[in-house]
């Protein structure tokens, strides 16, 4: 008798540990991801200022995985879906499932693109990003988001003489994350030599993507005057859910797949959603609470007829902020209140052991 077949569309964060907890039991799963490996959307600070230490940890093939050795990988563009023949259609390949877990992801800014990718595509446009802002003596960040901030923090700390200014709309950034964790943030921002522009909301044209790295100036329909830059990142969270290739009942009305607790698409038994394309609640919090431990356990259950368990979203963001500093990683609990792995321990501990390790099942050095 053959095994249930589990295609994961979508090998980003998220899809790509639902793909590993998949691994561990007794079905088959194929992965498919328009990347040619892991090309995570996190620390995008990090990733402008010093691309070689992200891509040590947040760029990785998929070949590197122990976990996936199992796993049947298409590197391919999703195009449609037929439910009733229960597949998937990759540019002209048809790809049969009995479960299927949509794992697409967002696109949001000019780091987290949804089409199909080369590694030298990839590393094209992470170094061309790059080589904006170190040729920038003015850098300015548009956004009051984790990405806006660490941005702002990782290019001051990295170019010591550009002029580096963090704007956004309200009187703190981080407005989803505890009050707590703005105090924090905040000094370290200062201390690096950020200048904050709080109640600053940008003028953005009808139309625009926010989707590269612009030069200013930037205008405010705050009242204040525009202000010059060299190099504009816009991190101001318009995301896009990458599903224009799925029935459109599927979605709600911003274009997210209608999941119920369980993580089920509602009214469709066979297939799950995860990550950033699901729409959990309003954080989309599946995406950075190892749901996909969850999501695996509730795909056994539905192939032995058990009952499923549901996903449980924090009320508030957590996790790391700021990216890798100088004097460690901090980690911010949903209370607000941080815990600062030292510099040392993070290359030594968190990322080899913990991460590697713990979380991925094993990473082979390349």
């Amino acid at each position: 008798m053959s095994r249930p077949r589990v295609v994961v569309a979508g090998l980003g964060d998220s899809g790509l540990l639902t793909a590993i907890q998949l691994a561990r039991t007794a079905v088959d799963v194929v992965g498919i991801s328009s990347k040619p490996g892991l090309v995570s959307g996190q620390e995008l600070g990090l990733r402008l200022a010093r691309p070689e230490a992200w891509a040590r940890d947040y760029r990785i093939a998929f070949d590197r995985f122990r976990r996936l050795d199992r796993v049947e990988i298409v590197h391919g563009e999703l195009t449609g879906l037929d439910r009733e023949a229960r597949s998937v259609a990759v540019g002209e390949q048809t790809i049969r499932y009995d479960v299927l877990v949509l794992a697409t992801g967002v696109s949001n800014g000019f780091w987290r693109r949804p089409g199909f990718q080369t590694e030298a595509d990839v590393s094209a446009a992470v170094e061309q990003a790059h080589a904006r802002l170190a040729a920038a003596e003015a850098v300015l960040v548009v956004g009051g988001g984790a990405a806006a901030v660490s941005t702002a923090l990782q290019a001051a700390t990295r170019w010591s003489g550009t002029t580096v200014r963090l704007a956004f709309p309200g009187e703190r950034a981080l407005p989803r994350h505890h009050p707590r964790v703005w105090d924090v943030v905040r000094r370290r921002l200062a201390a690096a030599g950020v200048e904050l522009l709080a109640g600053h909301r940008a003028d953005v044209p009808d139309g625009f993507a926010a989707d590269e790295i612009t030069g200013g100036p930037v205008a405010w329909t705050t009242g204040q005057p525009q202000t010059p830059a060299d190099a504009v990142v816009w991190a101001i969270g318009r995301v896009r859910p990458n599903t224009a290739w799925l029935p459109a009942d599927l979605l709600d009305e911003a274009g997210f797949v209608r999941v119920e607790p369980t993580l089920r698409v509602a009214g469709t038994p066979d297939v799950f959603a995860i990550g950033d394309v699901a729409a959990t609640d309003a954080l989309r919090s599946s995406a950075r609470n190892r749901a996909d431990r969850l999501l695996a356990a509730n795909i056994g259950a539905h192939l032995a007829g058990r009952r499923l368990r549901e996903f449980a979203p924090p009320r508030r963001r957590w996790g790391s902020v700021l990216g890798p500093e100088a004097d460690g990683l901090r980690v911010f609990a949903p209370s607000g209140h941080p815990f600062r792995f030292p510099a040392w321990s993070v290359r030594r501990v968190l990322q080899p052991w913990v991460v590697r390790r713990g979380i991925y099942g094993g990473v082979r050095t390349p």
